[in-house]
């Protein structure tokens, strides 16, 4: 006897038994090419077949990522070959005895298989937790459901990747729970005849989400994810596969004069029904009641089980100045632009707030973000920004100690401009206190784990922010230097490549995924990438001479990579203060001048750029990591011994 934790997959012949009735010979030879299927492709996948029922089979595999791949391919293979197969993964323990099979798991995953359809690959929500964040599959929420013989209802999803057959949620049998226990609030549309009052319909929904975010047992896609179908005419069934939702809010506002006409929907992403519909007219003056009330409506629709703590509690603004309300969705419409020239844009809006109403914590929370924005890329000099953004971010807390937004902010100070990396991890687990599914907390705390070299949570960290932030490029730009980090380079290029879908002119996912196709040893690919900044756009402050140097000298064409050199100092004589110290230190670092290298990435740790908080373990600078003075910078910067796992 063995017990292991496998991943378990069924499959059976839908039908068979009147198969056999109308021609047996026929059903026979269909059974037996399913079972040949069947054992090339769980071989090839290093999988076990442990037994066989008459027209099903059951199958282990170590992996679920083997498991699920082999799926898919049996399923094409059988769709290929006019196999009506059906097919449920699930992840658990087994007992594996001479006599047979045995263990939860297996019953899960049988009843899992139950309730797919010929041509359908059926996975558990234990499966779908292990796949999520890999790019190959596209698994869509079917529902939940209350399987025989289990204690616990049990989500099951279908693989929707090309050439499946994907069931209707009316094609699945047994019990279906309407639990419905996500949500994406889509941007409300602005129907007022002044375009520039976008950011006032914008806000409304901002608004909604961030109550909602709130609401226990609920899970809320973040506005980045959600506002991603802005102006997109998407179907509601689209856009839940796409956020893994099983359902959606939109609406449109009409805004004219003191007037305000909000027309709010939900609706189900499983049919696309409409749950519930509502329309609100009311003055300025009553927008906070309308979006407690809003959001109150759309709790009790979704589930009468889902706690209401914290809209209770919500705070409707204190009564705040109507004025300086629309200043604050103004500041928020500049910031989520998330460009240094519309952060300074936000300042001045979150500053107007701020002057109508002093007390205004949200305001100043903004006011923190958009100056931490600002000093990170060096719009404004970081000492200083670094300074207005604690200012605000300090005031932000002592006016309201429950805005994470505040913490965030305080914890981009400690790591970027103080060095104090247990005080920046501090004020990131005060602002998870308040919001755990906060994605740029979560974001920023993976970040954290890169500083203190814990890889595994860094992972883990930002995958939880893409729960509630899938489509978000900023998340998934952390989630693909990760794996760059970690040496998972395939899986880095991946996530970059699945970037450069979203937006062709993403240019620093394009400039990283060369970086890993260099390290991975793939040198002309990753020339032929840093060749087309030359003459480009480039990605950030490196400027291509260095990348091509580097790549260069890798490859061994030392001489190649010297000429690089020498137009990059030229660029520096031409151009003052446009070529950083940071490209010396990195191609003289690819040459092999390790002294030289040490002595500009002295002057990179003396300016407090911020590249040089992952020195220690971005492979670029690998070369450095046994000399001495290599290691006196990590001691100044504070990253010591202790941190390293590499």
């Amino acid at each position: 006897m063995r017990r292991q934790l496998s991943a378990i997959m069924f499959t059976d012949l839908a039908g068979y038994t009147a198969m056999m009735q109308e021609d047996e010979f026929n059903a026979k030879g269909i059974r037996d090419l399913h079972r040949q299927i069947l054992e090339s492709e769980i071989k090839n996948h290093d999988g076990e077949i442990l037994q066989y029922y008459g027209d099903g089979a059951l199958s282990i595999f170590n992996s679920t990522i083997s498991a699920a791949n082999s799926a898919l391919s049996i399923q094409r293979s059988s769709i290929q070959n006019k196999i009506p197969l059906r097919v449920g993964i699930h992840t658990g323990d087994v007992v594996v005895e001479k006599e047979g099979v045995y263990g939860d798991g297996v019953n899960i995953a049988s009843r899992i298989e139950s309730f797919s359809v010929p041509g359908s690959v059926m996975i558990s929500d234990k499966v779908f937790d292990d796949i999520k964040n890999h790019q190959t599959f596209q698994p869509v929420l079917m529902g939940e459901f209350e399987l025989k013989n289990v204690k616990k209802p049990v989500e099951v999803y279908a693989l929707t990747n090309e050439g499946l057959v994907v069931p209707q949620r009316t094609d699945l049998k047994g019990k279906v729970k309407e639990r419905i226990k996500s949500i994406a609030v889509l941007p409300f549309v602005n129907r007022s005849s002044d375009p520039e009052n976008e950011y006032f319909s914008d806000g409304i929904s901002e608004e909604i989400i961030t109550a909602l975010a709130k609401v226990e047992g609920l899970r809320v896609i973040s506005r980045t994810s959600s506002f991603s179908f802005k102006g997109k005419n998407v179907d509601a069934r689209t856009i839940g596969k796409q956020l893994e939702v099983q359902s959606i809010l939109d609406g449109s506002v009409r805004k004219s004069g003191n007037k305000v006409r909000i027309v709010a929907q939900l609706s189900s992403t499983f049919d696309g029904y409409q749950l519930w519909t509502e329309t609100y007219d009311r003055t300025l003056e009553d927008i906070f009641e309308v979006q407690d009330e809003i959001s109150l409506k759309i709790a009790q629709q979704l589930k009468e089980r889902l706690s209401k703590k914290g809209l209770e509690d919500h705070d409707k603004t204190k009564a705040i100045n109507i004025e300086a309300y629309n200043a604050y969705l103004q500041g928020l419409f500049f910031y989520n632009k998330w460009t240094p020239a519309n952060a300074e844009k936000a300042v001045d809006s979150f500053k107007k707030a701020i002057e109508l109403e002093p007390t205004y914590a949200q305001a100043y929370a903004g006011l923190a973000l958009a100056y931490s924005l600002m000093s990170f890329t060096g719009f404004i000099d970081p000492p200083t920004g670094y300074q207005l953004t604690e200012e605000a971010a300090r005031k932000t807390i002592s006016l309201d100690p429950d805005i994470e937004n505040g913490y965030i902010a305080l914890g981009f100070v400690e790591f970027f401009n103080n060095w104090d990396f247990e005080k920046g991890r501090e004020c990131l687990e005060k602002a998870l206190e308040i919001n755990p599914k906060s994605p740029e907390a979560n974001q920023a705390k993976s970040f954290y784990y890169l500083i203190t070299s814990d890889l595994d949570k860094s992972l883990e960290a930002i995958q939880k922010a893409r729960e509630v932030d899938p489509l978000s490029l900023l998340t998934n730009r952390t989630l693909a230097d990760v794996y760059y980090l970690r040496g998972d380079y395939k899986m880095a290029i991946e996530v970059y490549d699945w970037l450069l879908e979203q937006d062709p002119e993403f240019k620093s996912a394009l400039d990283f995924k060369a970086w890993a196709y260099l390290m991975d040893g793939q040198f002309d690919v990753a020339i032929e990438i840093f060749e087309s900044f030359l003459d480009g756009e480039i990605a950030h402050s490196m400027k291509p001479f260095v990348q091509l140097g580097y790549a260069h000298a890798l490859r061994g064409e030392k001489e190649i990579a010297e000429s690089y050199l020498q137009q990059l100092m030229e660029d520096a004589k031409e151009q003052p203060g446009e070529v950083n110290d940071l490209n010396f230190a990195t191609l003289y670092t690819g040459l092999g001048d390790h002294e030289k290298a040490l002595d500009y990435l002295e002057k990179v740790v003396d300016q407090r750029i911020g590249a040089v908080l992952l020195i220690h373990i971005s492979p670029i600078w690998k070369p450095l990591r046994e000399k001495e003075r290599f290691s006196l910078l990590l001691d100044k910067i504070g990253l010591h011994k202790n941190y390293f796992n590499l």
